[in-house]
């Protein structure tokens, strides 16, 4: 089975591209955020592709007046993995690893925004977990801050991105929970999974973090990168470990605020708002990744932010929009991503889902 990918150096095996090794839970995924300098105006977008399930999806959100706007949708790959669009929702690649185009246009919602990159993309450590025998990450990721350009239009109503709009977009690529479920997952599928992510965007450097913890607290994939502005990975300092003091809000599982150190840095995250990644297709019931809706389908859902249940498990994976002060007094702004299933004994959280 040829296809256009076939015609470009990037085979991963002896197979055609549309072949992408043998795990049934291959994916290759876009991700982007951007917010103003004042932490409103969110937005995100999210595409993916998923050759063993033959199936594409994609999702667009953004919040106004305290609702989140979302449109969904899924399309029948067609084993083309080098068509990136998917019903309403295309992206284009201007320059690869620094510019990129999303369009947007169905369900009363359309946009038309352009990413552009401060500095070249960091390689986060690859991930790979294992639950018993079953392998149920094995990915590698590329994380890049940058700007904004464009409009978002909902319902008529069309906004430009206020002047200094900034986010971050990352692409991972590899093995992780797509599709319907495994009936036949290692110890009855994942009860345990813990998560945060820190991108800001600072006057004239990216900050990044990330961990991933088992129950106890101890980390299994975690790193802290500071990217100045405008270089290439040469000048990027690196550091292997970092903490994060991050109380849940009450009666949540949502980290209401938060204190970010390693080495001789030392960040205070105030949150602004929230945003729920179930929009996005995160353990949507409906929506998550990689389900079969057949040749085409797309659906707009608007989300009450102020109605939402904390402890219903399609919620609990949330990305706050936070002012970000460093302990020199410097300033920016960023999400703080957290999904937490499962105990984890460092917040004193317990059962699937219960609330702090």
């Amino acid at each position: 089975m040829l296809s256009k990918g076939d015609d470009y150096p990037i085979h991963q095996t002896a197979e055609p591209v549309a072949y992408a090794g043998t795990d049934r839970n291959f994916y290759d995924r876009y991700f982007f955020n951007g917010y103003a300098p004042d932490g409103s105006g969110f937005f995100a977008i999210a595409f993916g592709v998923y050759p063993h399930l033959d199936v594409a999806d994609a999702h667009f959100c953004a919040i106004r007046g305290g609702t989140q706007h979302c449109l969904h949708a899924s399309r029948k790959l067609g084993m083309e993995r080098m068509d990136l669009s998917c019903g309403p929702i295309r992206i284009e690649i201007l320059e690869p690893l620094h510019k990129l185009r999303v369009v947007v246009e169905g369900e009363g919602i359309a946009a038309d925004l352009t990413f552009t990159g401060r500095a070249f993309p960091i390689e986060e450590p690859r991930f790979t977990w294992r639950v018993g025998p079953r392998t149920i990450m094995d990915y590698t990721r590329l994380t890049q801050n940058g700007h904004f350009e464009g409009w978002i239009d909902i319902d008529g109503r069309r906004e430009s991105v206020a002047s200094g709009t900034a986010g971050t977009r990352d692409r991972s690529w590899g093995v992780r929970p797509v599709g319907a479920s495994d009936p036949q997952a290692a110890g009855g599928g994942i009860r345990q999974f813990f998560w945060q992510w820190t991108p800001v965007n600072l006057p004239s450097r990216s900050l990044f973090w990330h961990l991933n913890a088992h129950q106890d607290g101890t980390p299994w994939n975690t790193r802290a990168v500071i990217a100045p502005d405008g270089n290439g990975a040469e000048a990027f300092s690196e550091f292997e470990h970092g903490s994060m003091d991050a109380p849940p809000a009450p009666g949540t599982r949502w980290p209401q605020r938060g204190t970010l150190s390693f080495a001789d840095e030392r960040f205070e995250f105030e949150a602004l708002g929230r945003f729920q990644m179930r929009g996005l297709g995160y353990t949507s019931p409906k929506w998550n990744h990689g389900l079969d809706h057949g040749t085409l389908e797309v659906e707009r859902e608007d989300i009450d932010l102020a109605a939402i249940d904390p402890a219903r498990p399609d919620n609990l994976h949330v990305q706050l929009i936070c002012r970000v002060t460093a302990a020199t007094g410097e300033q920016g702004i960023g999400t703080f991503e957290q999904l937490a299933i499962g105990p984890y004994d460092p917040l004193g959280l317990q059962g699937l889902a219960e609330p702090a």
